[in-house]
């Protein structure tokens, strides 16, 4: 009840809201590599609905997730703050995976989203938005730390199982139907049962993320198409294929009610596809898709990790068929959606990212003030038989190069993205002084975000063993 009261007391008083402010719905999909929409590359996987989406709005192509797994992304997209603010790195504690091996102990990771953090949904609940989230949330399950304290006014939270599923709270559905399609029923009620006022609504699909699951007709369809190069899988094009027609569900919903031309619609992935690990010599078998050209898959810092597709329409608004190159990122979601709705921002709260409004409207020539984007990911991703997808790093993107730095060992990456997406071609050694430029730029924002650094393993196999001590008293 107090952290509630403060947030309150912090948010911005605001008239309620009136018909002419736009619906946002955003739309999530889990684990949805870079390449997989048609729209973005893929020959053999099938998006109509996604890609009409795209013909009907903008497509940026340097679209990025604030973190190479789910629970960052989400902890950056609520919160508009870097994980060095939220403690938010990845998922589960340090010990998931094997780090006592390792020269470092990593920062220890928070699993809930903290509740003085001031959610996207309270503040654009508190500039007259009816809000609402079904599916994946995985910032805090239960008690105060479900959405429906954290802003939505309606939240059916569900992962794990893509049939048989489990909802918080508790929701009674029909035998046998599948996830994205019960996620979508909730959608569509909800814009009918609120078409007549300004509404916010995430669908955050637990699609394609495994257990590997899909409907049988749809698995039966793909199987009798060939794969083309690492997109041949076809549960998993089922899987997509599920989550493209609750898109095109809650398009037509738009449409049908006459609300298109006043609903921003987004559609995205949390992170990287789970795809890229044999080329890197890691996980052997464990490929799902295919992100190249990218390098990587989820887990990884690499851009196979963390690009993503970003689709935004609003007919009349965004101008049809649009691409644009600008590097945006979860952080930016916040400002963004609160310029677009003139909405009044927060009183004294922090937001690390900046409104790419003008980009949706067609300015992509004009530049963000903001010159790089920032990850610092301070521990352990395995991926079996002791390989890592990554170890701790930090990285920051500016302008058109992208520097990694890796915490073991202070060895430094650094590519020319423009020329190089694929990040094949380190160039730490022939531009030093880029690197120098780059990493200090890196220690300044890490210095200023007060980043938690992973600290060193002395029990580690590295180090020698410490002769016992007899215990003091503290």
């Amino acid at each position: 009840m107090l952290t509630s009261l403060i947030i309150l007391a912090t948010l911005v008083s605001s008239q309620p809201g009136s018909s002419t402010k736009p619906n946002i719905i955003y739309i999530m999909a889990d684990d949805l590599g870079y390449t997989d929409p048609a729209c973005y590359g893929s020959k053999y996987y099938e998006t109509p609905n996604i890609d009409a989406m795209a013909s009907q709005g903008i497509r940026f192509l340097q679209g990025y997730s604030c973190g190479p797994n789910c629970q960052p992304t989400r902890a950056a997209l609520m919160s508009g703050q870097y994980g060095a603010r939220t403690g938010v790195y990845t998922v589960g504690g340090i010990n998931r995976f094997d780090w006592q091996s390792r020269p470092l102990k990593p920062v220890e990771n928070v699993e809930e989203l903290p509740l003085k953090k001031i959610t996207i949904a309270d503040s654009l609940k508190s500039n007259g938005y009816t809000t609402a989230l079904f599916g994946k949330w995985h910032l805090g399950q239960q008690g105060d730390h479900h959405p429906s304290k954290r802003g939505f006014d309606e939240a059916i939270v569900s992962m794990g199982k893509h049939f048989d599923f489990v909802t918080t709270p508790k929701i009674g559905y029909p035998k046998g139907i599948y996830l994205a399609d019960f996620l979508t029923n909730k959608a569509v009620h909800f814009i009918n049962q609120n078409k007549d006022k300004p509404f916010f609504l995430c669908v955050h699909h637990f699609g394609v993320h495994s257990p590997y699951e899909a409907k049988k007709e749809l698995i039966d369809r793909f199987q009798k198409k060939q794969g083309v190069g690492g997109h041949n899988n076809p549960t998993y094009a089922a899987m997509l294929f599920s989550v493209d027609e609750s898109v095109g569900r809650i398009l037509k919903t738009l449409d049908e009610l006459n609300l298109s031309k006043n609903t921003l619609v987004i559609f995205t992935s949390d992170n990287g596809g789970v795809g890229g690990y044999v080329r890197e010599g890691i996980r052997q078998g464990g490929d799902k898709t295919d992100n190249t050209p990218l390098r990587g898959g989820k887990g990884m810092l690499y851009e196979g990790g963390i690009r993503v597709p970003y689709i935004f329409r609003m007919p009349g608004t965004i101008k049809a068929g649009s691409i644009s190159n600008t590097p945006i990122c979860s952080v930016d979601l916040y400002p963004t959606l609160h310029e677009f709705s003139k909405s009044q921002l927060p009183k004294n709260y922090k937001l690390d990212g900046e409104s790419y409004l003008s980009q949706l409207l067609g300015s992509d020539s004009k530049s963000m003030k903001r010159t790089e984007i920032f990850w610092h990911f301070p521990g352990y991703l395995g991926a079996g038989e002791n390989t890592y997808r990554t170890k701790p790093v930090s990285v920051v993107r500016s302008g058109n190069h992208k520097l990694l730095e890796f915490l073991e060992d202070g060895r430094i990456e650094l590519y020319n993205l423009l020329e190089d997406v694929g990040e094949k071609n380190n160039l730490a050694s022939q531009m030093p002084e880029l690197k120098k430029e780059l990493s200090e730029k890196l220690h300044a924002w890490r210095m200023d975000i007060k980043a938690p650094m992973p600290s060193k393993n002395i029990k580690g196999d590295n180090a020698p063993e410490q002769p016992k001590k007899k215990k003091k008293q503290s």
